[in-house]
Formats: C-alpha cells, structure tokens, sequence
C-alpha cells in the first residue's frame, strides 16, 4: 500500500501536500490504549514541510492555539507571535485588539476547539491560506471562524488576517 503523499509546487518557496484518506493505523499510545486500539481503528496523519508556507500557517495556528488552551496568553502565545507575524502585523494587531476586545489572531475572544488550515491562492510575492476554526457553543452546537492569511513567500511570514466571509 503506498501512503506516499504527492506534493504540488505552487512556487518554488511554497508547497501544498494533497490531503488523502487517513491511513489506518494500531498504534497505541500507552498501555491502556492498546486495549482500546483495533485494526479498523484510523488516525490523521499530520505532516509537514518547514518549506511550504501553509504548512508554516498551519504550523503557527496548532501552535498558538495549544499554548492559549494549556496556559493563556502569556509568554510563550507573544513569542510565538514574534516568530510567525511580522513586525507591521503585530503593530496592528495590537491596534485592533485595543478596540475589539478579542484575540486579533483568532478573530475571537475564546480558544477553538479545532482548527484547519489549507492553501487558497497565490501571486505577488504572497500566499493566502484559508484557515477554519471551530468552537464548540454546545455539545450539539459548533460556531465556524474562517480567515483568510497572507505569507510573504520569501520569509513565510504571516503578513496578514482577515475575515473570509
């Protein structure tokens, strides 16, 4: 079976692996998933590429969004913004933030539940990702946050974030 994943070249910085069905996997964790662990049980295979630019993106949101669910906006969520954004972008955010009252990142005042990240389009020197986040209203009811990103494709450096709809 070849779980090999084609790769498609949108520029030369910035590459966008095809997503396919989830591979199966018996894998276990610990001791007591083992027990839970069957062979029709399947698993995301998460990769990435530290060349492909929404990988980048991708890469940010997990990120930024672990560390405000494990410990809230502290040290580690403003590093991680000095890393990924740009200068400019954060200068901004830091302006939208004051008057909007929510995390300009996340365009949102609550941590989601889940993210999701995949490649838009591209030109100019940039590349835009659409990133879907969701969070949960209720155990029946969830609430979608679409964004669109812009990266400079020289640097990978989130450049910008708006709102898609």
């Amino acid at each position: 079976m070849d779980t090999s994943r084609p790769v498609r070249h949108v520029t030369p910085a910035a590459t966008v692996p095809r997503l396919g069905p989830p591979v199966p996997t018996t894998a276990a964790t610990s001791p007591t998933d083992a027990a839970a662990a069957t062979p029709t049980a399947t698993t995301c295979v998460r990769q990435g590429s530290p060349r492909s630019t929404v990988d980048h993106v991708a890469d940010f949101y997990g990120a930024y969004i672990d560390a405000l669910h494990d410990i809230g906006r502290g040290v580690l969520a403003d590093a991680l913004r000095r890393h990924y954004l740009t200068p400019e972008l954060q200068r901004r955010l830091t302006r939208w933030e004051a008057v909007q009252y929510q995390d300009g990142v996340l365009r949102t005042e609550n941590v989601p539940a889940a993210w999701e990240a995949a490649y838009n389009d591209s030109g100019m020197g940039h590349c835009w990702s659409r990133v879907t986040l969701t969070r949960q209203e209720s155990a029946t009811s969830a609430h979608r946050i679409r964004l669109l990103i812009r990266s400079d494709l020289a640097t990978r450096l989130i450049s910008d974030i708006r709102a898609a709809d």
